[in-house]
């Protein structure tokens, strides 16, 4: 009765957290509903500052020009909520942990937030304005570029993804390498696979320019060398501590043994 009872309250809370996420997100959208033209207006911009004097985006269905914005301010309240949806999922699972879980789980899965919004930074003001401009300069000579709102944000929704899932490469290589799963030895010696893996996901996920390959790869490459750098770290720390604890834990000698002896002994004396 008691385990069935206690099964029925983690569902009543979970119930309650889910609600209280949910309610933040649709509170937030509610919000920013009356700015999204405006959202999607900064959205474009990166694509909007290339086309040449006159150019403008098409909506080329009858509901896109309403529901586009829409689904830009939605996913912009998400992005905002998103810390408060992240707290109560961590306040209904702590509970449950063991201390060195929280003190390893909580920063992880801060810095893995934090990472993916850095990847959709670096993706709108340095990726897009290069994309863009690539992509209008090679237009032939009486083409307009006149793109889709609703392609366009398709669009840059990939490319946020690509970029926020790249920027977790660390995030990755710490925690395989903190379970043991993986040894740093081993990340080194898979390094020239990976630059080569970089190059192939930056061939798949970019526009087929040689720049916009380079700016996903070369990040990607570096990330994974910024992971292998702090789990090797990690690492070492946690020889350090074991090593510390060994020797603190280590029997006495019989000469160290004399000596403590001699010492409390002495000290004794002095009293």
């Amino acid at each position: 009765m008691d385990s069935q009872e206690t099964f029925i309250s983690h569902l009543i809370e979970m119930r309650d957290r889910l609600l209280r996420a949910v309610l933040a997100w649709v509170i937030l959208f509610v919000i920013l509903v009356p700015f999204a033209n405006e959202l999607y207006t900064l959205l474009a911009e990166p694509l909007l500052s290339k086309l040449p004097k006159g150019g403008q985006m098409i909506a080329t269905e009858v509901v896109t020009p309403f529901f586009v914005p829409i689904k830009v301010a939605m996913i912009t309240a998400f992005l905002g909520a998103l810390p408060y949806i992240l707290y109560q999922a961590w306040s209904f699972v702590a509970p449950g942990l063991y201390a060195h879980e929280k003190k390893f789980i909580l920063p992880l899965v801060t810095a893995s937030v934090l990472l993916f919004l850095c990847g959709m930074a670096f993706a709108y003001f340095f990726v897009f304005p290069v994309v863009f401009g690539f992509i209008v300069s090679v237009a032939p000579a009486g083409v307009a570029v006149m793109t889709d709102i609703n392609k366009y944000l398709d669009f840059v929704i990939t490319l946020f993804i690509a970029f926020g899932i790249t920027f977790e490469v660390p995030i990755v290589v710490v925690a395989l390498a903190r379970m043991g799963m993986v040894s740093v030895e081993q990340f080194k010696q898979a390094r020239p696979y990976v630059i080569v893996g970089a190059f192939i996901i930056g061939a798949i996920f970019t526009p087929p320019d040689v720049i916009s390959q380079i700016m996903l790869a070369v990040p990607l490459w570096l990330l994974y060398e910024l992971g292998v750098l702090v789990a090797g770290l990690m690492e070492k720390k946690k020889v350090e501590a074991e090593a510390a604890e060994e020797e603190a834990y280590r029997p006495l000698s019989e000469d160290e043994l004399e000596a403590e002896l001699d010492r409390m002994e002495n000290e004794q004396d002095r009293r």
